[in-house]
């Protein structure tokens, strides 16, 4: 027996747009495209998306599921490794914690923090993000952290925790587009995407290459997609869309 995409859509609560997603980067590829051009699935493919969604599920980015799913990587290690990166985005949660701790015991007539106090949190997180998009993107990526430091110099914590809300507002409200099936290319996915460009801008200038090459860390680097995933599973590959369609609309060649 065959099913349509429709159908596939409608039984597993995920969006055609979703798996059209994961058919063009070769995850979930139908059986068959009937002469209408419509995508057909047998019971093997939906065997397959049922351990996709169990797989994302407990945590796993998508390039983590395609290795488990090819074979190159033991689930169990798999699972290993994403436990130990849940742990050390834990231990970043607890430092931010213990500075809004003593930031709120502050503001409440307590001892004043020192500077180092104030932004310990953030700093090593900070840190740890440079690092990471450096390996992505290589040393250029220095630069503009250098200039985001520098416009952040005087930011107090409720700053950066004001400018982390606006950001997941901005993220939740995306996510809604993308649970609605909006393209990412539309006026409506683009303009919340203008409003990102604008969040960016606020901490360093992007061109088209590395607007284009932040999307792709979203989508790919593990904490920044797990941390989309808890907003919506199906965030990232929208985010990564529009972004890249912005950067082709706005960046004109």
């Amino acid at each position: 027996m065959s099913w349509s995409i429709s159908e596939v859509a409608r039984v597993s609560g995920v969006t055609t747009r979703t798996l059209r997603h994961y058919d063009a980067i070769g995850l979930l590829p139908p059986d068959h495209v009937g002469a209408n051009g419509y995508r057909y699935y047998e019971r093997p493919q939906l065997l397959r998306l049922q351990r996709i969604l169990l797989l994302r599920e407990l945590g796993l980015g998508l390039p983590q599921i395609e290795a488990v799913l090819a074979g190159s990587v033991d689930e169990r290690e798999a699972l290993r490794l994403h436990r130990e990166e849940m742990l050390a985005a834990r231990d970043r949660l607890d430092d931010l914690l213990v500075t809004i701790d003593a930031t709120i015991a502050e503001l409440d007539g307590g001892p004043e923090l020192t500077a180092e106090e104030l932004f310990a949190g953030f700093d090593q997180r900070r840190a740890e993000l440079e690092e990471r998009l450096v390996a992505a993107h290589g040393e250029g990526v220095r630069q503009h952290f250098a200039v985001s430091a520098e416009r952040t110099r005087e930011w107090t914590a409720e700053d950066h925790l004001a400018a982390r809300e606006q950001g997941e507002d901005l993220l939740r409200r995306m996510a809604l587009l993308a649970r609605a099936d909006v393209a990412p290319d539309s006026p409506g996915a683009l303009e919340l995407i203008g409003e990102h460009h604008l969040g960016i801008r606020a901490f360093w200038e992007p061109d088209r290459s590395s607007y284009v090459g932040l999307a792709e860390f979203y989508l790919n680097d593990p904490e920044q997609r797990s941390n989309l995933d808890r907003i919506d599973p199906l965030l990232a590959p929208w985010l990564h869309e529009a972004m890249t369609a912005f950067a082709a609309s706005h960046w004109r060649t």
